[in-house]
């Protein structure tokens, strides 16, 4: 199921789930930052290493720094 059928779900812990999901992310990656450390994630089918350096500069391109 994509995030855009998630409408269709009958289940409201299943709609639910993919917030919760971008939360984690989002939790992941202030961890690295606090914790000066990387996460490994997925982009387009291969693995990538973003060390807190990256995330840091993408926080601040994100709020418009």
């Amino acid at each position: 199921m994509t995030s855009d059928q998630l409408h269709l779900a009958k289940d409201k812990d299943l709609i639910a789930s993919f917030e919760a999901m971008k939360q984690a992310a989002q939790d992941a990656r202030q961890t690295a930052i606090q914790t000066n450390t990387s996460i490994v994630i997925f982009v387009n089918g291969k693995l990538v290493h973003k060390g807190a350096d990256e995330l840091r500069l993408e926080q601040s391109l994100l709020a418009g720094i």
